[in-house]
């Protein structure tokens, strides 16, 4: 009886783009080199499924979008650009996410050559950085990107008001809006946001996740509008927004949506507005109110009253001690994550509390914490779950090191 031998040679096209697609991106590249059979499977659409293309785009390339688009690719990223933005367009018309995060030379003409028809196809558009764009850029977008479902301005510090009207006008299906670092950015352009202007436009009330970090213009009235129009928001961060206070809590204790809530450097916020948190609907996983130097104990009480669902918290640099800890631990059978960093007054029996109670962690950020000791430590440790643990500035003493 004759045995033959498989060679690797010998396998069907379709098995070979099945293990193509398990490599990284080089390699994609490098198995289209070693002969037309591999050139062929690795060129499959399936093979590069989901992958994002990285362009420098600097001289003419005829091969280029022709190439992109033979394999499927639908996502690109410009690392740098010294070609017009309207070549990237034109060579990929089924275009589905485009980033030019950090593309400083981008400027409003340059994308207003671009986008001069409908683009179906775009779902995700990052323009993080680039600090020419105006609200000139947000009319084109909301005019000719209908389908748009994310769109990252974070750090486009000319944008206006007046560019939230007309996104609020025409991106009706917007998702995910970043606006970190948008300095002119106020409660007027939240209310067109969250449709409070009908007659101007209705608003993007499909929004699910809202970044509003570091907008210093915002006030509670921001919260107000984001909690009467956005009842679908699931993810809000407001971390460096010095002009929201307890009171705005009131309004955003009522989201019934709301799974994700970070307060981080909110210097108005404290154990009131915590307790108007733990009082209201929500149903959080995470919240972070790291560096709100007015949150202390109390806090803890109310979030194990009423937010005992979460799954991560962060308490950075509060001014929380062991009793906190003591008052909180019973209640939180979901916590996986605990960020405590910097909370000074924590010793070795708050860690004791947390190892006794909290079975499910599985990350503790302990850094800066300098009451506790490698007694404490040994507790922690100690812990079913635990894959993470942060210590950072915490040394042990010359009499606590194993000799």
């Amino acid at each position: 009886m004759f045995q033959t031998e498989t060679h690797i040679s010998c396998l069907f096209p379709e098995i070979l783009a099945i293990i193509f697609s398990y490599l990284d991106v080089k390699d994609k590249g490098r198995v289209a080199q070693v002969c037309a059979a591999w050139r062929d499977a690795s060129y499959h659409k399936s093979v590069w499924r989901g992958v994002e293309a990285k362009l420098h785009l600097r001289r003419a390339n005829p091969s280029l979008f022709p190439s992109l688009q033979t394999r499927g690719i639908k996502k690109v990223q410009i690392l740098s650009l010294r070609r017009s933005l309207s070549y990237v367009i034109q060579g990929m018309p089924q275009i589905e996410s485009l980033n030019l995060c950090g593309c400083f030379n981008l400027t409003d003409n340059g994308l207003g050559h671009a986008f001069v028809q409908d683009i179906p196809s775009l779902r995700v558009l990052n323009l993080s950085l680039c600090k020419q764009i105006t609200d000139s850029s947000l009319g084109r977008i909301a005019q000719y990107l209908k389908n748009l479902e994310v769109l990252e301005l974070g750090g486009c510090s000319n944008i206006t008001n007046t560019g939230l009207l007309l996104v609020a006008w025409g991106l009706h299906r917007l998702k995910s809006l970043n606006l970190r670092s948008c300095r002119h950015v106020s409660d007027v352009g939240i209310g067109h946001l969250s449709g409070m202007t009908r007659s101007a436009a209705e608003g993007c009330l499909t929004l699910e996740k809202l970044t509003l970090q570091d907008c210093q213009k915002l006030t509670d009235l921001s919260l107000k509008h984001v909690s009467k129009g956005l009842s679908k928001l699931k993810v809000l961060n407001l971390s460096f927004c010095g002009g929201i206070s307890d009171a705005g809590m009131i309004h955003l204790s009522q989201m019934t949506q709301l799974c994700s809530l970070n307060l981080r450097s909110c210097d108005n916020i404290s154990d009131t507005g915590i307790m108007h948190l733990a009082m209201g609907s929500l149903r959080l996983s995470g919240l972070d109110v790291s560096f709100c130097d007015k949150i202390g104990d109390q806090s803890l009480a109310y979030i194990a009253q009423g937010l005992y669902q979460l799954k991560s918290l962060s308490l950075c640099s509060c001014h929380i001690s062991d009793d906190g800890i003591n008052r909180m631990v019973r209640q939180m059978h979901e916590l996986k994550t605990l960020n405590i960093g910097q909370c000074v007054r924590i010793t070795d029996k708050g860690l004791e509390l947390i190892a006794d109670h909290l079975t499910q962690l599985t990350g503790i950020d302990l850094y800066g914490c300098t009451k506790i000791t490698k007694r404490g430590l040994e507790r922690i440790t100690q812990l079913p779950c635990l894959k993470v643990l942060n210590l950072g500035l915490w040394q042990m003493t010359e009499s606590e090191r194993v000799r």
